[in-house]
């Protein structure tokens, strides 16, 4: 196949001439044109994504855990899934709490720049501000536990955001299947497999429109942020460049160190081939911000190019779009103790062990959906009593940094299925391994 015609190459040359149309925009003060005639394919291709998204949990979980066959196998498997997810979770925020604290970026602030970017994003961190008490206030330190659990599914399977209670709802159906005699199981089973395969299908469908979509995102972003004035552009970057640096060379540090070292020692798989076959999902993971609509192309991906198989990727990789977020959690370490150095707050140890256990909370509970981990951090930021208007200082970059925490969570999510895969000897033969 000509390169041209291969998925990655035309959805790295959409991102590319999204970033100088962008620029371009911004430039001839086109901004106006660019949210009215370009932005819109970019919301369909988003919203197409979103539109599969929850009937690929339901049907891929029923049917992966109703495929474990026995409680014992699922108990196993569901063991060393979660167990993984949380452990890799730790790690990131310890790197990131590290770099923070060593490099101190929230001292590069400039006063007058801090000012203008509290005035601009005032609006933005209210909102936040407001969403955030709503979800915290009058609720007991068990609430998470009660808002895993629906009360309507119908309800739940409606709402991105309710994605916790679907793969709640998911893992306890298929439990209830494999329960069943197989005679009066047989016939669900064949129904989901047959949607799980529909909704294959049309990812297939949808993922011929990626390049046009990425192209219309990444514009849509630069302009946005730029409001028809470039110099706002470069303003943003130098004053907020050390954070987002420390940001972004933790998300590499935690995909370079932790990443690899547990695919060479607990995989088979070699780690360019890995590389290779991830670098669609994570093109398509940073243009969307959303580990939950990249799932069905990670999905795809890890079965047909990693060879992760079926069984496995159905309930990990749903499991992980849900709880495991590596890098919203390493960013939201970062972003809280950089916005307590930019107003001159000093967090002891107790402090940031607060937010370590706050973020892994945090991090099970975001939706995998742009924007969500900013409502979240505003959570971890009461939690340490930093004033969470300050949340106004990071949020001129924040779309930028979720994009590229997103990779790190896809990747991630791959990682572990690919691990849980090897462990249950169900890497599917063939693909070129390590000798």
């Amino acid at each position: 196949m000509p390169w041209y015609k291969q998925l990655h190459w035309q959805i790295i040359i959409g991102l590319v001439l999204g970033l100088l149309f962008g620029i371009a925009a911004a430039a001839n003060g086109w901004g106006q044109f660019t949210s009215d005639w370009i932005a819109p394919f970019g919301d369909i291709f988003m919203a197409l994504l979103r539109l599969i998204a929850m009937p690929l949990v339901i049907a891929s979980l029923i049917t992966g855990v109703a495929s474990l066959s026995d409680l014992r196998k699922l108990s196993r498997i569901g063991g060393k899934t979660i167990g993984i997810y949380l452990a890799t979770t730790l790690v990131a925020l310890v790197i990131g709490l590290v770099l923070v604290n060593v490099f101190e970026p929230g001292s590069s602030v400039p006063p007058a720049m801090r000012v203008q970017l509290q005035e601009t994003y005032a609006d933005a961190a209210t909102t936040g501000q407001a969403a955030a008490a709503a979800q915290t206030e009058n609720k007991s330190p068990l609430q998470p536990l009660v808002d895993m659990v629906p009360d309507n599914i119908i309800f739940a399977a409606s709402n991105n955001r309710k994605m916790l209670q679907v793969v709640f709802f998911a893992i306890f159906a298929g439990i209830a299947l494999i329960m069943l005699p197989k005679k009066k199981a047989r016939p669900l089973l064949k129904f989901f497999r047959s949607v799980n395969d529909m909704v294959i299908k049309m990812v297939n469908i949808i993922m011929l429109m990626a390049p046009i979509g990425v192209f219309a995102l990444l514009a849509d972003v630069i302009t946005s942020i730029a409001q028809d004035d470039l110099s706002q552009v470069l303003n943003l970057i130098s004053a907020l460049g050390f954070y987002s640096a420390i940001v972004i060379g933790g998300l590499m540090l935690h995909m370079i160190l932790t990443y690899t070292t547990l695919l060479h020692f607990l995989t088979p798989l070699k780690l360019k081939d890995f590389a290779k076959a991830m670098l669609p999902v994570q093109l398509l993971a940073f243009s969307t911000s959303s580990s939950g609509a990249t799932l069905p192309v990670t999905m795809e991906v890890a079965e047909r190019d990693i060879g992760v198989s079926e069984e496995i990727s159905s309930f990990v990789l749903p499991m992980g779009a849900t709880i495991n977020m590596d890098g919203t959690a390493l960013y939201q370490a970062v972003a809280a103790v950089f916005i307590a150095q930019t107003i001159g707050m000093d967090l002891d140890i107790g402090a940031q062990l607060t937010i370590v256990f706050t973020a892994m909370l945090a991090s099970i509970g975001t939706a995998a959906v742009p924007g969500a981990g900013v409502i979240m951090l505003i959570i971890i930021l009461e939690s340490v009593g930093v004033p969470s208007a300050g949340i106004a200082l990071i949020l001129g970059v924040d779309r930028i940094l979720d994009m590229l925490r997103t990779v790190t969570n896809v990747t991630g999510d791959a990682t572990v299925a690919t691990i849980i895969a090897a462990s249950e000897n169900q890497l599917i033969p063939g693909l070129p391994h390590r000798n």
